[in-house]
């Protein structure tokens, strides 16, 4: 309640008396023009309670004159009509009672001169202005250049610098949950005392139209001050108050009596909203433009969407903001202010339809891009391996993270493809830039690395068809890459290189080298011919193929790099300890801890192996000549293996399938074909020929003599399969190994 002057303590400056106005919003357009007209009553009663009082100055015997006590107690009730208390406000009553209380206050003047006639009619005038409503009194605005003109033009000048640095921060956010945040923390408490904002669920994306009932949820609420805080009014709500109980028979919650928050310090709303078509909240939704509380289409609105158990604020202390977005409504904005504050006036209204278009078009934009992201991600996702094959004698990790989380889809790649023989093909990538384009070159030339993989040609080879594809899909499609072939009987590696940052192997002993390889080319660049090298890969040392956003950063080179990571490396295998190898996962991890704040500019792809081998008394190798005698000649062999590797269980069935696949090798071979036998956790059996055409399993006829040695391969071995070969074909299957054996 504003403290009014008495005719003891004179007329109080303009500025005075609204600093002292309630609710301590500190926003200067918080009070409406219906209290600008009570201010000039006051001002006006008090002058002429001066006027009557002569020269005398205050506080000289004279009793005080109690103008202002005979109109204070009519300027509330016509403040409170002209809020929109419900019904329509009787002008004439007001004034009435204005010019009533202004007479007695003339009347106990000296003689009610003509000052006092002056003062009364202004008062009658404040009045009517007070009933005629926000348009009437914006229409009675003082003239610019006087105090009261200028106060006007500060407030609103104040209204648009708020306008515009909420609309900054609500442009701030870059995802669904930072714009709502960003709109809840501009608005409170500057513009309201507390929010709840409303989304559909689900939110539509671009183009889609709902298919089922629209349905709005509770995405977040925010309010001035908590539970806490509330001293009087919380005892009341922990001694039981009902918060619909507090509420009148009108169903408006009297400000007086509860808080805007619940008692768990929460806003009071239902969490669903289900728009009912021709509803009033969907006619609200319709129209687009905010609305007061009061109104008769948001007395009805509102408690559809915040739920009939919820009670509705008296006057204009709320305001219903639709959330429209490019082509729809997604939501809707609930601003509430507590009786200590003025409440909302016309031109609030207009603050709240920018603040609610600038979310409702930041929210739209945000979905359209997480739903980009979410592409992004799972094309990125889908091009790389879900997990990584365990060949035998190899041990692989690997890992793979974005340039950042706003640019999570990039050009890099890694990949492990079994060779025949037990061999293992690793490959790294890397296709220039960061977008979605980069994905989809990336997705093709990991496709054409497998498919030719599989051919087993040389890794030279590999990346020469590589190169031509790259030119195939366009001539700025540039690519680095770096494709290996580990031999796990042999413990060799072939590497052969196109543009693409060395390797780096870490020995058991905890060295750690950079492996000398060829540079070569880029792909993409044409015309250049790629060299291969053999290296030795001893037991239990660890390759480790990376991308350049490892080594490379704004901060260091990428040789630099790559010098930091071979010590780290070291550094790692000396933490471990000298005779035994670190794990795969956690040395991972440990190469990229080496990666401090601001080192990462490009996405990082990683693939570690571990070179286990396969020791050379696991393996048993012959050659067969074409004849007719060497299916019996294989079985005496593989009789042989089994007796010295203690697998007699195995002999009967291994007997059969060798017998049934080396036939098929004889028929169509002219060279002499090899048998090899692999005892690792599985009997691993290879026959290899050098006819390029595979065998295919069929269903043979009653009649037919031939035709079943592919069936029982395929119901006695746990797995088996055939590939080409550039000499050939292998045509392999495995047993499992008894229980006790493995």
């Amino acid at each position: 309640m504003t403290e009014y002057p008495t005719s003891q303590e004179g007329p109080q400056p303009a500025a005075a008396t609204a600093a002292t106005a309630p609710g301590g919003s500190g926003l200067p357009f918080a009070s409406g023009a219906a209290h600008r007209s009570h201010r000039e009553l006051d001002h006006a009663a008090a002058a002429a309670a001066a006027a009557g009082a002569g020269t005398d100055e205050p506080g000289h015997g004279k009793a005080p004159v109690p103008a202002v006590e005979a109109t204070r107690p009519e300027i509330p009730a016509a403040r409170t009509r002209s809020e929109g208390d419900g019904g329509p406000l009787d002008a004439g009553a007001a004034i009435g009672a204005a010019g009533s209380g202004t007479s007695d206050a003339a009347a106990s003047g000296p003689a009610g001169g003509a000052a006092g006639d002056e003062a009364a009619r202004r008062d009658v005038d404040a009045a009517r202005s007070a009933a005629a409503g926000p348009e009437a009194a914006e229409a009675a605005e003082p003239a610019r250049g006087t105090p009261a003109g200028d106060t006007v033009a500060r407030r609103e000048g104040d209204r648009l610098r708020f306008v515009g640095a909420a609309t900054r921060r609500i442009a701030r956010g870059i995802d669904l949950d930072e714009i709502v945040l960003g709109l809840c923390r501009a608005t409170v408490p500057t513009f309201s005392d507390a929010i709840l904002v409303y989304l559909r669920d689900p939110l539509p994306v671009g183009d889609e139209r709902p298919v089922g009932p629209v349905v709005l949820r509770l995405r977040r609420t925010d309010r001035l001050r908590p539970i806490d805080d509330l001293t009087d009014i919380g005892s009341t709500i922990g001694a039981g108050m009902d918060l619909a109980g507090a509420a009148g028979a009108t169903g408006e919650l009297d400000f007086s009596q509860l808080p805007l928050v619940g008692p768990q310090g929460d806003l009071p709303a239902a969490e669903l909203c289900e728009i009912k078509t021709g509803g009033a909240l969907a006619e609200v939704l319709r129209g687009v433009r905010p609305v007061f509380g009061s109104s008769a289409a948001a007395k009805a609105a509102l408690p559809e969407l915040l739920g009939l158990d919820h009670p509705l604020p008296r006057g204009n202390r709320a305001v219903l903001a639709p959330l429209r977005g490019r082509r729809r409504v997604i939501g809707a904005a609930v601003f509430l202010r507590s009786p200590e504050r003025p409440a909302f006036e016309q031109n609030d209204l207009l603050v709240a339809a920018q603040l609610a278009t600038h979310t409702a078009l930041g929210i739209d934009k945000a979905v359209l891009y997480g739903r980009e992201a979410y592409i992004a991600d799972e094309l990125q996702r889908t091009m790389l391996p879900d997990s990584l094959p365990q060949p035998t004698g190899v041990r692989l990790a690997s890992r793979y993270l974005p340039a950042a989380e706003t640019a999570r889809v990039g050009g890099d790649w890694y990949d492990a493809i079994p060779l025949p023989g037990s061999r293992v093909a690793l490959v790294v990538g890397d296709v220039m830039g960061h977008s979605m384009t980069s994905a989809a070159i990336m997705g093709q030339l990991r496709t054409t690395a497998q498919t030719l993989a599989q051919l087993d040609l040389p890794p030279a080879e590999v990346l020469h068809h590589l190169d031509e594809q790259a030119q195939r899909l366009g001539s700025d499609r540039m690519a680095t890459c770096l494709y290996a072939v580990y031999d796990p009987v042999s413990h060799r590696i072939t590497i052969a290189n196109a543009g693409h940052p060395p390797p780096v192997l870490l020995h058991l002993g905890g060295r750690a080298e950079v492996l000398r390889v060829p540079p070569g080319a880029p792909i993409g660049v044409g015309g250049v011919d790629f060299e291969a090298v053999e290296l030795d890969a001893p037991a239990g040392a660890t390759l480790l193929l990376y991308t350049d956003g490892l080594v490379e950063s704004r901060l260091r080179d990428v040789w630099t790099g790559i010098e930091q990571l071979r010590e780290r490396l070291a550094t790692t295998a000396q933490l471990t300890g000298l005779d035994h190898p670190p794990p795969l996962e956690a040395l991972c991890d440990d190469v990229l801890d080496m990666l401090g704040p601001g080192d990462r500019d490009d996405d990082i792809a990683l693939l570690a192996a571990r070179f286990d081998g396969i020791a050379p008394s696991d393996v048993a190798y012959w050659f067969l000549d074409p004849e007719e005698t060497a299916p019996g000649r294989a079985r005496r062999f593989a009789r042989r293996a089994l007796t010295r590797w203690g697998l007699e269980e195995l002999q009967d069935s291994l007997e059969l399938l060798v017998s049934e696949v080396v036939t098929n090798a004889v028929r169509y071979a002219e060279r002499p074909v090899t048998l090899r036998l692999l005892r690792t956790d599985v009997l691993r059996c290879e026959v290899g020929d050098d006819s390029p055409q595979l065998p295919r399993q069929r269903r043979a006829r009653d009649t037919d003599e031939g035709g079943r040695g592919l069936f029982l391969v395929n119901r006695m071995a746990r797995r088996w399969g055939a590939t080409r070969l550039s000499s050939g074909k292998v045509v392999w299957f495995e047993l499992p190994l008894p229980l006790e054996r493995r």
